[in-house]
């Protein structure tokens, strides 16, 4: 016998998950500091305490947003590359699926852009979730191995080098986003921002044309 369907708008999953996506779609559409656990547990069909049960606060609930977000991102990057041998090219690849990713999923780019160096309140530390430090931890994998192969250049420091690029990435992206709402000067698509990065990744290695080549 089949099952019924959901009626329109009504929540469905398990109350978890319900939570984290409703809470995702509020807080990019309201912003976090207007968003209330009441309104989230509302609309996802269940109550505060269960709320706090899975995440704590709504702080715990960015957080978890945050890790569900770069575990996703990091897996496609890690898959995208899995047969990519030239580690230039892995960069470039890595920061096509971030695109990709961000593209597919504009809840979680605003939040990312907007919220993602957002201060807690307890010990006045910015969140790092394990999610994106494994993300980290992909980029700078191949860093060093462009260093070991002597692609990068020698006085460069791969983790400088990452932070750069991740600087610029978010920036431009920011950039982007408050184009598209308020109008800020910032006329150019992601082909371009990928092309920026390969010019600035270029200036960080010894020989262009070689390191496309080193497998």
């Amino acid at each position: 016998m089949l099952s019924a369907a959901p009626e329109p708008g009504k929540a469905t999953g398990s109350t978890h998950e319900r939570i984290l996506r409703v809470s995702k779609t509020l807080f990019a559409n309201r912003g976090y500091e207007h968003t209330s656990t009441s309104a989230i547990a509302r609309q996802a069909g269940t109550s505060e305490s269960q709320l706090m049960k899975h995440f704590g606060n709504k702080a715990g609930l960015l957080e978890a947003i945050f890790i569900e977000g770069w575990t996703q991102i990091t897996d496609e990057a890690r898959a995208a590359i899995q047969d990519v041998t030239a580690p230039l090219l892995k960069l470039q690849t890595i920061s096509g699926s971030v695109l990709r990713s961000l593209e597919r999923d504009p809840e979680l780019k605003l939040l990312l852009l907007l919220e993602g160096r957002r201060i807690r309140k307890e010990g006045q530390m910015v969140s790092l979730t394990q999610g994106f430090l494994g993300f980290v931890e992909l980029v700078d994998g191949v860093l060093y191995e462009m260093r070991d192969l002597n692609i990068l250049r020698p006085e460069l420091s791969p983790q400088a080098v990452r932070s750069a690029l991740m600087g610029m990435l978010e920036g431009m992206l920011r950039d982007r986003f408050l184009a598209d709402r308020l109008g800020f000067p910032a006329d150019f698509n992601l082909q371009q921002v990928q092309e920026m990065l390969a010019c600035v990744l270029g200036s960080f290695i010894v020989n262009p044309q070689r390191s496309a080549q080193v497998t």
